[in-house]
């Protein structure tokens, strides 16, 4: 019993921290996916943005919901951003790698951001959202002016 639990714990340890050790096969797979949760971030982010610039009616609903993804996808793009994948299909700066730092603060600003526009979305006020949703598109837009080819 004694030789049975730590083996236990080791195989839970490791089948926990397996998803965070996860390498990408190869670098274009880390590109794709990080261009992919960008895409669906846009996309989710594009609908809260139709409802706060008038061209769509407001659905407090739709909002909510595209907000809640737009915060869940703003964490995971980063992790495609590996050594080996500034060339290829994509428009990443070599900036990026060079200076990580800035790189991280600017990723950690979008995502802190997203979670103002989820929570601004959560209570239905489309001026709150609207708020909201115009830091993001300055954190967007600062992220891409110095990180991103156009």
């Amino acid at each position: 019993m004694k030789t049975v639990a730590p083996l236990a714990l080791v195989i839970a340890f490791a089948t926990l921290s397996a998803p965070a050790m996860a390498q990408f096969q190869k670098p274009e797979d880390a590109v794709k996916y990080r261009k992919a949760a960008l895409t669906v971030m846009a996309n989710h982010f594009g609908r809260v943005g139709a409802m706060a610039n008038g061209r769509v009616p407001f659905d407090a609903k739709v909002a909510a919901d595209s907000a809640a993804i737009v915060e869940t996808m703003s964490k995971l793009p980063w992790e495609g951003f590996v050594a080996g994948t500034d060339k290829g299909d994509t428009r990443a700066l070599p900036v990026i790698w060079t200076e990580q730092a800035k790189f991280k603060e600017a990723s950690e600003r979008l995502q802190g951001e997203t979670a103002k526009l989820n929570a601004a979305a959560k209570t239905g006020n489309l001026d709150a959202i609207k708020t909201a949703f115009g830091a993001v598109g300055q954190s967007c837009k600062a992220c891409h002016d110095n990180f991103r080819k156009e």
